[in-house]
């Protein structure tokens, strides 16, 4: 089913522009959600704002929005000065530059949106796109939208086009307030782990692979629930025994990889031999002696029978004088 697309904008960099549609690229409504319930009647609760110095419910019209600059201190804003604030939803990603694709933290990444051509702009939207992707560069640009300006980047993907919501860099924290020990590597170690790696490597990123299986437990659970039938619990599994000789632990995870690759290799069927023709087969069963000139000539044509049939027996030997 095609997707329905949210908004429509303008990508521009120098004097192109490009209209173009967003779509979401995520289904945030695929998530599962609970609602709360009251328990003595189960009918649904409802929400309320309730002032804790007076103890009464406010209602939504007395409500007025402020920013806490100190602790239990506030400056309030009316509804007209927090519309003064909001950027001008010009509706336009205006590209600042092209930086390599390879060069950003995706620590930086924020919700993802796919760009469609909007009419009249495919051949300059594909255009970008091929050449994003051969110059293994993406564009970083600011999009002005719902009031706010967003840090966006662009980048190809399959003849196509993302747009990569990102965040400031005020919103992520540095890495180094994260404390790690210094240790000292060996070089039998980094080999064992590298070779663990290219055990289980992959050539390709294959994500359907990985289903939830925790939304599919609970939506089978459910689906319980619905009929009628009771649940049975099944106790958690006792946790396992930390693995305290590094060493140990890459042999035994390299071992069990080999293991597997056994098993799969065992499994499948038997590879059947090449048919073979009757003069390889002669020519392969009967020693060859060189000892008289009738011997050089047989075992010279029989040498190119071999050799024409790309045969190769190591139990054949040559006597030659």
């Amino acid at each position: 089913m095609a997707l329905r697309s949210m908004a429509s904008a303008t990508i521009s960099f120098g004097l192109v522009s490009i209209p173009v549609r967003l779509y979401s690229a995520t289904q945030p409504s695929a998530g599962l959600s609970f609602n709360l319930l009251h328990k003595k009647c189960g009918s649904r609760v409802k929400q309320q704002y309730v002032c804790p110095t007076e103890g009464e419910k406010v209602e939504r019209d007395d409500l007025v929005k402020g920013y806490e600059f100190a602790k239990d201190q506030y400056v309030t804003f009316t509804p007209e000065e927090l519309k003064a604030l909001e950027e001008a939803s010009s509706q336009a990603i205006e590209i600042a530059e092209f930086v390599p694709l390879a060069q950003i933290d995706p620590v930086y990444f924020d919700k993802p949106y796919y760009l469609g051509p909007d009419r009249g702009g495919a051949k300059a939207y594909r255009l970008l796109a091929e050449a994003m992707r051969r110059s293994g560069k993406a564009a970083l640009a600011r999009y002005a939208a719902r009031g706010k300006q967003y840090l966006v980047l662009l980048r190809p993907s399959n003849g196509r086009l993302v747009l990569q919501q990102l965040l400031h860099t005020d919103e992520v924290r540095p890495f180094s307030e994260v404390e790690v020990e210094e240790a000292d590597l060996k070089e039998p170690e980094v080999q064992l782990a590298l070779k663990l790696v290219e055990q289980t490597a992959s050539d390709a990123f294959h994500p359907e692979a990985y289903p939830d299986e925790v939304r599919a437990r609970t939506l089978a659970l459910i689906e319980q629930k619905v009929q009628g039938k009771e649940i049975q619990l099944t106790p958690p599994e006792a946790p396992r025994a930390q693995v305290i000789d590094l060493m140990e632990a890459l042999k035994a995870s390299v071992a069990a990889a080999d293991q597997g690759a056994r098993a799969g290799a065992s499994a499948a069927p038997p590879a059947r031999p090449a048919p073979r023709d009757d003069e390889a087969e002669e020519a392969e069963r009967r020693p060859l002696r060189a000892t008289t000139p009738l011997g050089w000539a047989r075992r010279n044509s029989r040498r190119e029978a071999l050799r024409s049939k790309q045969i190769v027996n190591p139990s054949t030997t040559y006597a030659e004088q």
